[in-house]
């Protein structure tokens, strides 16, 4: 089984941080969100990979040759980028009609059971309920599980059911048929190919899709979301271990992920604190936020924030002598 990632866009939610990075490569609980999913899928035995980049791609395929050195990865520019379904068909070269496939985007940190998925009989979408599916793809299913029929972002969503963003298929070639057809024919919606347009033809011309229930689903695609995962993710027990740190005059609160070779004094860090590495923070209060490597803080106070990487920043610092019935307000 193939695996394609799409990891085209620009991230603007999530701007000023993705002027200079791809969103894929955004920090969360200590490392890069396409991390997190890359991991995953290589503990589930997967090793052939295609990364559909764009925006800043080269950073994309550094960091994947770099980091995972053995891993059969290919990398396809779109150019441009006009929606899902036509990034996944520039990778129509790469995946044999016969052999399954799966994918996964590239901002979406997903808990599902990779061995379950494998065994699967029929191509299946991973989907969960949400209060609000007017932002997501919707699924309608019948009384067999099977999906009748899909719509994008829909102003009157007939179901609740919305695609999380993993879609596994057991024969790449109908995919990439009805990807075809949908190019050719022009079938857009707001200027994009839509992936549930492609597999909306596979469902009216005979295929049986289902759909499988994922656990945790984290979309990390806005400042608010990817503080939430960034929580989560080190509340977890693999992330919770009370690592001691040993930093002058400073007090840590776990969970909280600090990389290697920072320098940090006189502070008060965590919870749900992530630090890149050889970031500098001196007389500071940091709590639920991300800070990126090579980073220097001084004297700031930060909650729910996310800093960058190689960011300065240098908060007020006052010293006062007050008297009785004194009422002085910063704000």
């Amino acid at each position: 089984m193939k695996i394609i990632i799409p990891v085209a866009g620009i991230g603007s939610k999530l701007r000023p941080h993705t002027h200079t990075q791809p969103k894929a490569l955004v920090p969360v609980a200590g490392k890069p969100i396409l991390s997190h999913i890359v991991d995953y899928l290589i503990s589930g035995g997967f090793n052939e990979f295609i990364f559909i980049i764009g925006y800043l791609g080269d950073k994309i395929e550094d960091y994947i040759k770099s980091k995972y050195p053995k891993l059969k990865a290919s990398f396809v520019v779109q150019e441009p980028r006009e929606g899902t379904g036509h990034a996944v068909w520039l990778a129509r070269e790469l995946v044999s009609p016969d052999e399954d496939l799966l994918i996964v985007l590239g901002d979406t940190i997903i808990d599902f059971d990779l061995g379950e998925l494998v065994k699967m009989p029929h191509s299946a979408l991973g989907v969960q309920k949400v209060d609000d599916p007017r932002q997501f793809g919707v699924v309608e299913i019948d009384k067999e599980g099977f999906i009748t029929r899909l719509d994008e972002k829909p102003v009157i969503p007939k179901s609740n059911q919305a695609l999380v963003g993993i879609y596994r298929f057991n024969k790449a070639g109908k995919l990439m048929e009805a990807l075809d057809h949908i190019i050719k024919n022009n079938i857009r919606q707001h200027g994009e190919f839509h992936l549930t347009y492609g597999i909306q033809k596979m469902i009216s011309d005979g295929e049986k899709v289902g759909t499988f229930k994922v656990g945790s689903w984290f979309d990390c695609g806005s400042k608010s979301n990817l503080l939430e995962t960034n929580a989560v993710l080190l509340n977890r027990e693999a992330h919770a271990l009370q690592k001691k740190f040993n930093y002058h005059n400073t007090i840590i609160i776990h969970p909280v992920s600090i990389a290697e070779q920072c320098d940090i004094s006189d502070s008060i860090i965590g919870p749900n604190v992530s630090i890149g590495e050889h970031t500098i923070i001196r007389h500071s209060i940091i709590t639920n936020s991300i800070i990126g490597a090579y980073a220097h803080l001084e004297t700031a106070i930060l909650h729910q924030s996310i800093v960058g990487s190689d960011a300065f920043l240098k908060g007020l610092s006052q010293s006062l002598n007050i008297g009785d019935s004194t009422e002085i307000d910063f704000s």
